[in-house]
């Protein structure tokens, strides 16, 4: 059994940066931790905070950003290297733990590499120039006139003058600040970064030895399970706690408000206690009809925000040639997480230690600590983890379940959600509505348009606040204060028309708990602009991408945009013309274009998919992606989350749509909630990664995904001469539209 380790700042406060490896058995990675005790965040402007060299020469970098399974892990490591001048072998990186690294907010939004990137090279950068000062004193010479390779500084022209990096300060504090005046490595000299570095991550995961947050053990842990209420806004009429009296090693029944959960000895015994336990609930007025979901968000009170508004659009809607209309609409989606969420939590008097797959750690720490009435500051929380979340999953919700627990019985406790809590309680992306007109003049030019967009905000995460956690909702925690984030993302096209208004429509309160699922509200945006833009291209008897190319300014869209149809092969065409419905299978293309957020990363896809006439099923048989990104760390590890995107975003296009009744979510397994399966993968994704290594690197994991709906819903509309405007495109609202024509 492992013994309790000692702190990472215990250590840096009594002046020693020794690092230590040693190697755990999967199921014991989190033996006994003490819990933190007034421990404050690292400062973010030292050196220490975020790297150390050990007695062996090997780097760890100290990371407030986390692996989600996307590739940060190496990509960040990477960056390190190549800043120390340091064999990428020598690298180890701890993330995500308020006890041991520095506040870098939540791993979100593909702003890992853009945003948390640079803090972390700048340190190495600082850290190389401390060094080269220490090697200067040491050989005696300027240090312009050192070189360092693979942690072993030497004199120019004369290498038997040398001396490694664990000499001048292995196990030592740098005891330097970030000043941000370090120079940065020239692009042009990077010998690593750039490079198809193999993912330091996936060895583990592919032997099965890596651990997950659903193997942490601690010693002494309980097991626990919480009842969920009836229904959506159910409140506790009562709990019989006499109903599990009588079962085996049940340690105690839970309340607190709406709160009802059990702690047993052992897993199974946690599990059937919470399906036997007997607990009434008061019904609540029930949702509406899922019938009526579009109706309810565009009949609900919004709070009105012009997101742009040039020129005179009605003018110009007016004496347009031909002015269009459309209305396209996106459901409630889930994250629909293949692993369950999981969490440990040991809560005692003094502190509390959690063991979580969160995505933000000191956020998290902040609203375990309101859920506690704890100060933050004995509240350690430490990331292991989880199944890959793409957005705000059950893994905070599932943090607090088990620190609620803990607390009720003073021990560990471990809380592992079942499939139909994860379905049915996560937060899920929300629905929204889209509605755009737009007129052409007599040249097939766009003149007018006119966009709005009926959201809620798609952020509920912790924040600091207990009331953002389901178990806080229930407990009683004061109702959370969220601003309006994500809906708008991408809502603005990225074309040069001459009058435009978009307009965002905030609504408070959807139907279901919702928050950020990847994109936020990009996907959705992009696929309505998309698909118009491609309704004005067919009313113009315009190709698509020519279409879209002479309403482009920026040289960098336009350069994305050709090189996805050279990449596809792309052959020039008047917008598809009808084809007449039959029981075969007709094949179709898409083309879709954004810039993530209208300034980040720019990506063009094209779709090729088959539409089965008499089943109404769509198979995307190709895709083909053109991205640029900035400066590219690591190519490989960039094609892998294109690629990832890609497929998760195909199976939300054509299958995912969370259903609902009166008194919750319906679609709790994989048969009310089907994902893309494997032989449904395209038979083919092409890639076309540019290049600028002069530019700063940005996100990569999410702007595929804003492209991929559009591609495939212009696809079909090719494929068919039939426009949907309704996602997922399901093989029963294929038919249905089919049906019509």
């Amino acid at each position: 059994m492992v013994t309790a380790e000692v702190s990472r700042r215990t250590f840096l406060k009594g002046g020693g940066a020794l690092v230590v490896a040693f190697s755990l058995p999967s199921e014991l990675a989190a033996q006994s931790v003490p819990p933190a005790r007034s421990v404050k965040a690292l400062p973010a402007d030292q050196i220490d905070s975020w790297l150390a060299i050990g007695q062996d020469g090997r780097v760890t970098l100290y990371c407030g950003k986390v692996e989600l399974g996307t590739g940060v892990e190496t990509a960040l490591s990477q960056i390190v290297a190549e800043e120390l001048d340091v064999d990428f072998r020598r690298m180890t990186i701890v993330q995500g733990d308020t006890g041991r690294t520095p506040d870098q907010g939540y791993t979100v939004g593909s702003k890992t590499i853009q945003v948390g990137g640079p803090p972390i090279r700048q340190a190495a950068a600082e850290a190389r120039q401390t060094l080269l000062s220490l090697a200067s004193s040491h050989l005696g010479e300027p240090a312009e006139q050192l070189v360092v390779r693979d942690g072993v500084v030497s004199v120019k022209g004369d290498s038997t003058k040398q001396v490694s990096y664990e000499r001048l300060i292995g196990g030592r504090r740098f005891e330097r600040a970030v000043t941000k005046n370090a120079p940065l490595k020239a692009p042009g000299r990077y010998s690593i970064v750039g490079k198809p570095v193999r993912r330091v991550d996936i060895p583990a995961k592919v032997t099965g030895t890596h651990v997950y947050v659903q193997n942490v053990r601690v010693r002494g842990m309980l097991h626990g399970r919480v009842v969920r209420p009836s229904a959506i806004g159910a409140v506790l009429g009562g709990v019989d706690e006499a109903s599990v009296a009588g079962m085996p090693s049940v340690v105690k029944v839970v309340t607190q408000g709406n709160f009802v959960g059990v702690v047993a000895e052992r897993e199974e015994q946690a599990i059937q206690a919470a399906s036997a336990l007997k607990v009434t609930w008061q019904t609540p007025r029930p949702l509406p009809a899922m019938t009526a979901l579009w109706d309810t968000i565009r009949d609900a009170p919004t709070t009105e925000k012009a997101l742009v508004n040039t020129g005179d659009v009605d003018a110009g809607l007016a004496g347009a040639a031909r002015v269009l209309h459309a209305t396209y609409r996106y459901p409630f989606q889930m994250h629909a997480a293949i692993g369950p969420s999981c969490a440990v939590a040991d809560v005692r008097p003094d502190g509390a230690t959690v063991w979580s797959g969160t995505q933000g750690p000191y956020p998290l720490r902040t609203s375990l600590a309101s859920l506690l009435a704890m100060p933050a500051e004995q509240v350690r929380v430490i990331f292991v983890e989880a199944s890959g979340c793409y957005g705000h999953n059950g893994a905070d919700d599932a943090a607090a379940d088990a620190a609620l627990l803990s607390r009720a019985v003073g021990k560990p406790v471990r809380v592992q959600w079942m499939r139909y809590d994860e379905h049915g309680w996560e937060p899920k992306g929300p629905a929204m509505v889209m509605e755009v007109r737009a007129g052409l003049d007599g040249g097939g030019n766009v003149v007018a348009w006119d966009y709005t967009v009926w959201t809620p905000t798609h952020s509920t995460r912790p924040d600091g606040q207990a009331g953002n956690l389901l178990a806080g909702q229930l407990a009683g925690a004061a109702q959370a204060k969220n601003p309006f984030i994500g809906g708008d993302r991408n809502a603005r096209h990225p074309y040069v028309i001459k009058n435009e208004r978009v307009t965002a429509r905030w609504f408070a309160a959807p139907l279901l708990r919702s928050s950020a699922l990847r994109g936020l509200g990009a996907p959705q945006n992009t696929y309505a602009n998309e698909s118009f833009m491609d309704e004005l291209a067919t009313t113009a008897a315009a190709d698509p991408v020519q279409f879209r190319q002479r309403h482009l300014s920026d040289p960098q869209a336009n350069a994305v945009v050709a090189a996805v149809a050279k990449l596809a092969g792309w052959v020039p065409r008047p917008a598809p013309s009808k084809r007449p419905p039959g029981s075969g299978v007709s094949r179709g293309r898409g083309i879709a274009f954004a810039q993530y957020e209208n300034a980040f990363a720019y990506v063009a896809t094209v779709a090729d998919v088959d539409v089965n006439h008499a089943t109404g099923e769509v198979r995307v048989a190709r895709v083909f992606v053109a991205h640029d990104c900035g400066l590219i760390v690591n190519p490989d590890g960039l094609r892998n989350q294109i690629e990832g995107s890609v497929v998760q975003t195909i199976s939300r296009a054509l299958k995912e749509e969370v259903t609902f009744d009166g008194s919750g979510v319906t679609s709790v397994d994989w048969r009310s909630y089907p994902i893309l399966t494997f032989p449904e993968v395209p038979e083919r994704i092409e890639i076309a990664l540019i290049n600028h290594p002069e530019r700063p690197a940005l996100g990569a994991g999410e702007p595929t995904a804003c492209t991929v709906p559009a591609a495939i819903g212009n696809a079909i509309a090719d494929a068919t001469g039939v426009r949907l405007r309704t996602v997922p495109f399901t093989a029963e609202r294929v038919k249905e539209a089919l049906s019509r024509v």
